[in-house]
């Protein structure tokens, strides 16, 4: 018999995520009428924005017919339009859970949210049962699906109706036992520009389980038009984008501006499409360069952009674009050190070498080592902070590149008074192409980092372990 006059709620159950719904519904001497589907509503009352793309009715002539128990690669909204169901759902993922089990009756003033993964399974309880349910995929051959046997020993779920009295297709009696059941995996996180100094660091990081997958371009071109189509994006939950167009200088040459902007804007615009298509959540990794450097002060994420070169501009531009995924993180950092050629590597083979160099010293920030970076990533994806722009550097005192140049000559066992300071204008005074307009001021605030729990590094301890490896 339909409850009417219930507010809308949500309560837990044994199964994480799953979520039992009591429904409004109003009826007078002509029938009823509820809102089986309200995203704003139901949001904000606790249920996941799961962002549905397909609606399914199964109508069943007679009491007691029984469908499952199957659990697929994406999110349902179970309801019943008319007539009774006692449900069933199973936890078929992996983890901790897999194995749980839920019941319940549900009628056309009950829903019930199930999760990824979930094994889903009913009976009617009455004659002209329309069962409904909303998914946030479309069906495909190629997903991945796991099914359970509705009389499994170890669910052990009390059918009201015994199954040798019921009707039963012949494909849902053959489904394997628990035991033999292949869990369904997490989403998955994929990891593009593996191959660059932040790709490896984040492959450090995340490890090689099956959860993560890795992509440099030869793998995943964000500028082939078949992007859409390259994976089955619903099976990811996240994307790191470690890719980029780092060429500052080059950038500011004809050929140069067209690459960046391919790389920076149009490439991280089919990713950002892809991402916002599928319910992704995309980390994105900025730049500095975003600034002009004329701040007192360091820069928060609140601060207005304003980069100087076509670089800076292009991440700029890609920054705007990612800020329109619903689900999204970027990372602005300044000054990286990783595996490769880079800075550090640069001024050790110097001093080791006995060459005495020149660096700039009116230009000011912190280095951020990549692995520090990845260790950021890692702990926003972990503990799920508002989306939005964070700055990641290492910390403590600014410092400018000679000063770092000092340090590492020290940290190498050489001389540091070897390092001669020079300003930005000499030191590429005699430069034969063209020269990228730097930000003198680098430094960026890490408040709202530190606010996540997250602590970054202190630099210069940063630097020591980076130069005795």
């Amino acid at each position: 018999m339909t409850a009417f006059g219930k507010s809308l709620s949500f309560t837990e159950t044994a199964i994480p995520g799953l979520l039992l719904a009591e429904l409004p519904v109003h009826g007078d001497s002509r029938g009823w009428f509820k809102e089986n589907w309200q995203r704003e509503k139901m949001v904000a009352a606790g249920l996941p924005d799961f962002a549905p793309v397909q609606n399914n009715i199964s109508f069943n002539d007679a009491v007691g017919t029984t469908r499952g128990i199957h659990a697929e690669p994406w999110d349902k909204w179970v309801s019943v339009a008319t007539g009774r169901i006692f449900g069933a759902w199973v936890d078929l993922r992996e983890g901790e859970t897999f194995g749980a089990v839920f019941t319940a009756e549900i009628d056309p003033s009950r829903a019930v949210f199930v999760p990824r993964g979930v094994g889903n399974a009913y009976q009617t309880l009455e004659a002209d049962t329309a069962y409904a349910y909303l998914v946030n995929d479309h069906w495909s051959p190629d997903a991945e699906y796991s099914f359970l046997n509705l009389a499994d020993e170890t669910a052990a779920i009390a059918w009201p109706i015994p199954l040798t009295d019921v009707e039963i297709s012949a494909k849902d009696l053959a489904h394997p036992r628990l035991a033999e059941v292949t869990p369904i995996p997490p989403k998955k996180t994929l990891v593009l520009g593996a191959n660059g100094q932040l790709g490896r660091a984040l492959r450090e990081a995340f490890g090689d389980g099956q959860r993560f997958e890795y992509a440099g371009r030869e793998e995943l071109d964000l500028a082939d038009p078949d992007l859409p189509s390259a994976r089955r994006w619903r099976d990811y939950d996240t994307i790191v984008n470690a890719a980029a167009y780092t060429a500052v200088d080059l950038a500011e040459t004809a050929e140069g501006r067209a690459d960046a902007w391919a790389g920076n804007v149009a490439g991280v615009a089919a990713l950002a499409r892809v991402a916002a298509e599928n319910g992704i959540t995309l980390v994105h990794v900025s730049s500095d360069y975003v600034f002009d450097g004329t701040k007192d002060g360091a820069y928060s994420e609140a601060d207005a952009v304003r980069p100087l070169g076509v670089y800076g501009q292009t991440k700029a531009a890609g920054d705007a674009i990612v800020g329109t995924v619903p689900r999204h993180y970027i990372i602005r950092t300044s000054w990286v050190i990783g595996e490769g050629k880079n800075f550090v590597r640069t001024m050790a083979s110097l001093a080791e070498r006995g060459i005495d160099p020149s660096v700039v010293d009116d230009q000011f920030g912190r280095l951020t080592f990549t692995a520090d970076i990845a260790s950021a990533i890692d702990h926003l994806l972990a503990t799920r902070p508002p989306y939005g722009i964070y700055n990641v550097t290492n910390d403590g005192p600014a410092q400018s590149w000679a000063e770092i140049a000092k340090k590492v000559f020290e940290g190498v066992g050489s001389d540091a008074d070897r390092v001669s300071g020079v300003s930005t204008e000499s030191y590429f005074a005699s430069a034969t192409g063209p020269v990228a307009p730097r930000p003198k001021n680098s430094i960026l605030d890490l408040s709202k980092l530190r606010s996540t729990g997250f602590s970054p590094r202190q630099v210069d301890e940063a630097l020591a372990e980076y130069l005795a490896e």
